[in-house]
């Protein structure tokens, strides 16, 4: 299947995100509606709604005819402009004018004219820069060592914004299992990231998937996978690696003809740009994780922690029986789904503080690897949602290391109501008149 139909199935990405993230959701459904998009954004390297993709083998020529420099060729994040030593950054009055749109056919030519010379293109689809979901290049390549799906995706994020630092970050291994990934610093300030890992985390098919990603200074973002197959999935891997190695990755993604094929989208797409902020409290993530170490029982060794900037953190204990994964997610202002994840078919208990429960056992998974989830599923008054999660093994992506979890639902009750979570919401005025 193409790439490009994931992005524009939204369902689709959220429901895989959340199987790899959370266990047994196929088997829990009330779970995949849990504040799910952010549970699996934070528990899963984001495959890019569109980040961004396609390319342009067309002259970046500003004022004076020439060349711009792709990504600050000064260090300075400006695109070099002119002979005579103008700079002009994207808001500069200079060459301001609109770029001309980039089509699809487009994009598909110069992003084949810079694969490798020799190989044989088919299954090939494309959007121009025009195109609601962004600008994209898709294509199956055999360089005479068996067919490989490659993609490439072109947008925007905002600069040092959390989506464009998870992008350019190597993922937490116990996460995002993978074979090598390295993330570094250009001249003129842009960051790449290339990671080679698989397109299903729990390996019950090899199917490799290697990414590049850049980002620029000024928030330009260019995307490029390659598989070891003809399609990203339910194909046969038909060649031993995918067939562009870290150097030509680099090359590919650092192109300038990107820079103009992303100048060209229009400001009204929204693909591949980050969220507006908004109003609501954010939890940090690194009071999420010391949080939970602190409530844990006695009795457990922590052998390992970790989370993303907000919402999230994990710990993997051991009790001397083995390893067990334990994770919490920590959301503010869940009340609109409140009856979905709380209503009369999930048998909720009420504590005296109208505090909602749910505690399930269950299937961990649905790869037949044998794994146990526990779940103790909370909810405010005020819709902060705290939900935590142990598994008898030491990720969510491995078979078992243990008999059961570490964690037994009554505990994993009591640490999802604790009082300590609400500490690290802040309230707000009418919620300190309310007490």
């Amino acid at each position: 299947m193409p790439v490009e139909q994931r992005d524009d199935q939204f369902e689709e990405r959220l429901g895989s995100a959340l199987r790899t993230a959370g266990g047994a959701f196929d088997v829990d459904r009330a779970a995949l509606v849990a504040g799910g998009e952010s549970r699996g954004r934070r528990l899963r390297t984001r495959r890019r709604t569109a980040v961004v993709s396609g390319a342009l083998a067309i002259a970046l020529v500003g004022v004076g005819g020439a060349l711009v420099a792709p990504w600050g060729g000064d260090g300075t994040g400006q695109r070099a402009v002119g002979a005579g030593g103008t700079t002009v950054g994207p808001g500069d009055a200079v060459g301001t004018a609109t770029p001309s749109p980039v089509s699809g056919a487009q994009l598909l030519s110069t992003f084949k004219g810079l694969l490798p010379d020799g190989g044989q293109f088919s299954d090939e689809s494309a959007r121009g820069t025009d195109a609601r979901t962004g600008p994209y290049a898709y294509a199956v390549y055999d360089d005479g060592k068996g067919a490989a799906a490659l993609s490439i995706s072109l947008g925007r994020v905002e600069p040092g914004s959390v989506r464009a630092r998870e992008t350019t970050e190597c993922p937490d291994r116990t996460l995002t299992p993978y074979d090598d990934c390295v993330s570094s610093t250009l001249s003129g300030g842009a960051v790449l990231r290339i990671l080679k890992g698989y397109e299903y985390p729990d390996r019950r098919v090899d199917t490799k998937l290697w990414t590049a990603d850049l980002v620029t200074p000024d928030g330009e973002h260019v995307a490029v996978m390659e598989w070891n197959a003809a399609a990203e999935k339910d194909a046969p891997i038909s060649r031993a690696e995918p067939p562009l190695g870290s150097a030509q990755l680099k090359t590919l993604v650092t192109d300038p003809a990107w820079v103009r094929v992303i100048d060209a989208i229009p400001e009204s797409t929204e693909v591949g740009t980050s969220p507006t902020p908004t109003s609501s409290p954010s939890v940090e993530g690194g009071s999420v994780v010391s949080t939970l170490t602190g409530l844990l029982p006695s009795g457990l060794d922590v052998v390992s922690t970790g989370g993303q900037e907000t919402e999230y953190g994990y710990v993997v204990v051991d009790d001397g029986k083995g390893k067990s994964f334990v994770q919490v997610n920590v959301q503010p202002n869940m009340k609109d789904v409140e009856d979905q994840l709380f209503g009369p078919d999930r048998n909720p208990e009420t504590l005296p503080d109208g505090t909602k429960v749910v505690v399930k056992e269950g299937n961990g998974d649905d790869k037949g690897l044998g794994l146990i989830m526990r779940t103790a599923d909370t909810i405010r008054t005020d819709g902060m949602r705290v939900v935590v999660m142990a598994f008898n093994s030491g990720s969510q992506s491995t078979g078992p290391t243990r008999a059961t979890p570490a964690l037994t639902l009554d505990q994993l009750k009591a640490i999802a109501t604790s009082p300590k979570w609400r500490e690290l919401v802040p309230t707000t005025d009418s919620e300190t008149t309310q007490g």
